[in-house]
């Protein structure tokens, strides 16, 4: 044995070859293969560098080996295990082809990658917060009646309107559905066979291809954005996958109805309803829906209005997006078959807010906010559905009655005064307090100012009845112990110095300095006398009749409400809303309905919000309202504003003229309605008051003209149809008496006019009155202001000159004490005397330039 590993080769693989051979003969083979076998394992420790042909008797060796479990090559240690032998190499063009074993390796490793990075992605990624541009809503206000009054978009910069998934009818829901994502209520968030034919279709040059359900639209409009990064789809994605688990089917859908974009700047399927038919989601027909649901794959482009010349392409989609729900069981192939192509309105230029609307819009915002119902702030984020009390029929009237008594009898080109007036109306329901109609100016674009709702104006002589109706409140006597009632005799001598009043001598003049002598408040309040109103307020005192106008809804805090004699003449600066809702108050038998302009408001669609509980308080005594009612109608039937008798139904109101023109009013109700005009003058550059003086081609613009034709005709159109009622007054004891009516066909500019402060028209056809005249004693004004009263007597500055148009403005030049606060400031003429006369022949201009 040791032999034969002598003659098989190297010294260094004898201890291999003696235990192999070892091995070989304790398994009991061949005594032959000891000298084989240690060739053999001498041969293969030689690596190579000898073979089996060096050997002898190599096949009974190689058949020992087999039989004894050995592999024909020692391990080196003898273990009696060889080594298989090596794979041969990769000729040819198969060493271009990976082997089957490197691509099940380089797959296994990609999906195991992928998962990977598909689970790091779900974990990192979170639903974030909505976009800024997604959370933007419009407000939108509407009449009572529900219909669309604006949608305001000044805050949000952003035309939407979110709206519940109930909210938008079946056929729009089903057109989008037919048009974007068909198998939506069956399909995961994600299609990935959709995003890879998107891609391939892109590549082909087939058109920009989305591929995205509406979920992962949704998505990218809800919380992401528009951009076409690799970094924006993986987003999306991730979050798709999310959301999908997050939130129901319906959820979705409705997401993805309020985000998409429609063209014509209308953002979600409300919006689009609205832009294009002027209807409301929930009334979409098949017909339209398929439209707009058309419109979200190219809104530019398919809309036919603004691109007639892509009308085809439109009509294409359209008809895709019906077919569609045909084949989705979704629309009827009968009905599909009748549908015509629904061909949009025009489009309208983005001023929402232009005519009455801002006016409106504006006062309902500031209503909301000054009580608390909803903040500025929160106006500001948008998505409120505001419905007012606006009654569109009303609204429409009152329009039409300024358009046909102002606004088309201006020249503003040939009469300079033209270009100053202005014009404020508002409207009151007496029974609820809801204003149903406000007239704010000639257009909000042009005439930022509402009319309706500013307090820089006087109120003149309307503010009378609230002395009258102190009285009866507070069973108030003369001097001389007599009580006041409407025929309650008074000395209507102009510039009669007032009794009993403690702050100093205070001597208003009437109209044209005229005198009546003894005349009953009836007549006195027909006349619009100033000596017996100044009377009276002394009599009642001035305290309790402001406390009585702020109880009839005169806001305490207004402008020039002042405790002092002239306060009868009307210094306030109310607004007309302001006088509404005190009138309203007289007209409701004293009963104060706190007014409102709002009757529902939700946000987003569903969340209502809580609005104060209707409040009615009694403000004075049925007899002391329904007692001023009674001398009101006379007004109305004798004195100066006849021309409401136009309304053909029973009326009662006031006349009014602010110092030197600048205003005139017409406060006035009927059983079912409060209505207040005021026709004002404004510099259009310089927003200064102005006197209107020659407006309308007239001398003087006074309460009986303009604006108590406005009240007349809007009174007539706004009750049309409704049932003719008249008062139902409980007077006071013994103020049951009436005079007779006049001749309702009297000329209104005569005699029983409401023009105080003049004595007569400017004859230049360009001068005014002069309006610099001063007092120096009060309690009085120039102007509306108050004062005290002065010791030495005052002096007369300006007043009483016949050069043309000095005005009474400080009192007597005999030496008597004067309170300026009774003279008319603004009311003088060329050639007259203009001391704050008040006459009920002209506007009372008294203490306020206070005019009837």
């Amino acid at each position: 044995m040791a032999g034969g590993a002598a003659e098989g080769g190297q010294a260094g693989a004898a201890s291999g070859a003696a235990k192999g051979a070892r091995a070989a003969m304790a398994s009991g083979g061949a005594a032959k293969a000891g000298p084989a076998a240690a060739a053999g394992a001498t041969a293969a420790a030689a690596a190579g560098r000898s073979t089996a042909t060096d050997t002898t008797d190599t096949e009974p060796a190689t058949t020992a080996l087999a039989d004894s479990g050995g592999t024909g090559g020692g391990t080196g240690d003898g273990g009696g295990k060889g080594k298989k032998p090596k794979r041969p190499k990769r000729t040819g063009w198969r060493r271009l082809f990976p082997t089957w074993r490197m691509l099940l390796s380089t797959f296994v490793i990609g999906v195991m990658l992928i998962i990977g990075l598909l689970f790091l992605g779900y974990s990192l990624v979170q639903i974030p917060s909505a976009n800024a541009l997604a959370t933007k809503q419009s407000n939108v206000y509407l009449y009572s009646d529900g219909s669309q009054l604006a949608r305001d978009t000044r805050d949000s910069k952003v035309n939407r309107e979110n709206v519940s998934l109930a909210h938008v009818s079946k056929a729009a829901q089903h057109a989008v559905l037919a048009a974007e994502d068909r198998d939506f209520y069956s399909e995961s968030a994600v299609d990935p066979k959709a995003m890879l034919r998107a891609g391939w279709n892109t590549a082909l040059g087939k058109g920009k291809q989305s591929g995205s359900t509406i979920t992962q639209q949704y998505v990218k409009n809800y919380y992401l954005g528009q951009e076409q990064t690799v970094t924006r789809k993986a987003k999306e994605f991730f979050i798709s996958i999310k959301l999908d688990r997050e939130k129901s089917k319906d959820e979705i859908l409705e997401g993805y109805l309020n985000t998409s974009y429609f063209g014509r700047s209308a953002y979600g399927i409300q919006a689009a309803a609205q832009a294009y038919y002027g209807k409301d989601a929930a009334d979409l027909d098949p017909a339209r829906a398929a439209y707009l649901a058309a419109l979200v794959n190219a809104p530019s482009e398919y809309d036919v209005v603004a691109h007639p010349e892509n009308k085809s392409a439109a009509v294409a989609r359209w008809n895709y997006v019906l077919d569609g729900m045909v084949k989705e069981g979704w629309l009827g192939k009968g009905e599909r078959a009748g549908l015509k192509f629904p061909t949009p309105r025009d489009q309208t230029v983005p001023n929402g807010l232009s005519g009455q609307r801002g006016y409106l819009v504006d006062a309902v915002r500031q209503y909301l906010i000054s009580n608390d119902i909803v903040t500025a702030d929160q106006l500001a984020a948008g998505g409120y559905r505001i419905t007012t009390t606006i009654q569109k029929n009303r609204q429409n009237a009152f329009v039409k009655a300024v358009d046909d008594q102002l606004i088309s009898k201006l020249d503003k080109k040939n009469r300079k005064a033209d270009n100053y007036v202005r014009a404020g109306g508002a409207s009151v329901d007496p029974r609820t307090g809801k204003i149903v109609a406000m007239y704010g100016g000639i257009d909000y674009v042009k005439q930022f100012t509402n009319g309706a709702t500013r307090g820089d104006f006087q109120v003149g002589s309307t503010f009378k009845p609230f002395v009258f109706t102190s009285a009866v409140q507070n069973s108030s006597t003369t001097q001389d112990g007599r009580p006041i009632t409407p025929n309650t005799v008074y000395d209507g001598t102009t510039r009669r110095p007032v009794q009993g009043w403690p702050g100093g001598a205070y001597n208003p003049a009437n109209e044209d300095e005229k005198s009546y002598g003894d005349i009953p408040v009836r007549k006195a309040t027909d006349l619009s006398v100033n000596a017996v109103y100044a009377q009276m307020a002394v009599d009642v005192g001035p305290d309790r009749v402001k406390q009585t106008a702020v109880e009839l809804g005169i806001p305490e805090h207004t402008k020039d409400l002042q405790p002092y004699p002239s306060i009868a003449l009307g210094t306030a600066t109310a607004s007309v809303l302001d006088m509404a809702e005190a009138y309203a108050t007289l007209a409701n038998h004293g009963q104060r309905a706190t007014y409102t302009m709002v009757e529902k408001v939700t946000k987003d669609g569903t969340q209502q919000v809580e609005l104060p509980q209707r409040q009615t308080k009694r403000a004075v005594t049925r007899e002391a309202a329904d007692t001023t009612t009674s001398i009101l109608q006379s007004v109305v039937d004798n004195g100066t504003a006849v021309a409401a008798q136009a309304a053909g139904r029973p009326a009662a109101g006031k006349t009014g003229t602010a110092e030197e023109d600048t205003a005139a009013w017409f406060a006035g109700y009927t059983p079912e309605l409060a209505t207040v005009v005021s026709v004002m003058g404004q510099d259009p550059v310089t927003a200064a008051h102005k006197s209107l003086y020659y407006a309308l081609g007239q001398p003087r613009m006074n309460g009986g003209g303009p604006p108590t034709a406005i009240w007349a005709q809007y009174t007539r159109d706004a009750l049309k149809g409704k049932p003719v009622s008249d008062f139902d007054l409980q007077l006071q004891p013994g103020a049951d008496r009436t005079e007779a009516p006049a001749d309702p066909s009297a000329d209104p500019s005569i005699g029983g006019q409401d023009d105080g402060g003049t004595t007569g028209t400017p004859t230049d056809g360009t001068s005014t009155p002069s309006t610099d005249g001063t007092t120096t004693g009060t309690p009085g004004t120039t102007g509306g202001g108050t004062g005290t009263p002065a010791t030495d007597g005052g002096t007369t500055t300006g007043g009483n000159t016949a050069d043309g148009g000095g005005t009474t403005t400080g009192g007597s030049t005999n030496g008597s004490p004067t309170t300026g606060g009774g003279t008319d400031t603004g009311g003088g003429t060329p050639g007259g005397n203009t001391g704050g006369l008040d006459t009920g022949g002209g506007t009372d201009t008294g203490a306020t330039g206070g005019q009837p």
